[in-house]
């Protein structure tokens, strides 16, 4: 297993996640005939890719869906330590 094809698939995989989440959440805003459409397409596109990605080789695989599985709880970190930082400070 090449530990650099792994570690780029990872970094791929993370980014997939990320588009994934923005173009899902641009879609819940628009009519639901759109949004319906929308999300059907964008889940035939991530098939399609993941079947790619499968297809290439067990590393590349392994890395995109470690990368894919760590992106989620550290996004919500970040967004909650912004959150936090937001937050005016109280002083006594």
């Amino acid at each position: 297993m090449n530990a650099l094809t792994a570690l780029a698939s990872a970094a791929f995989g993370s980014t997939v996640y990320l588009v994934t989440l923005s173009t899902v959440s641009r879609l819940n805003r628009l009519a639901r005939g759109v949004k319906v459409a929308g999300l059907v397409l964008t889940g035939l596109a991530l098939c399609a890719l993941i079947g790619i990605v499968a297809f290439a080789s067990r590393s590349v695989t392994l890395g995109f869906i470690v990368g894919a599985g760590l992106t989620p709880p550290v996004h919500r970190w970040i967004l909650q330590r912004r959150k936090q930082s937001a937050e005016p400070s109280e002083t006594v």
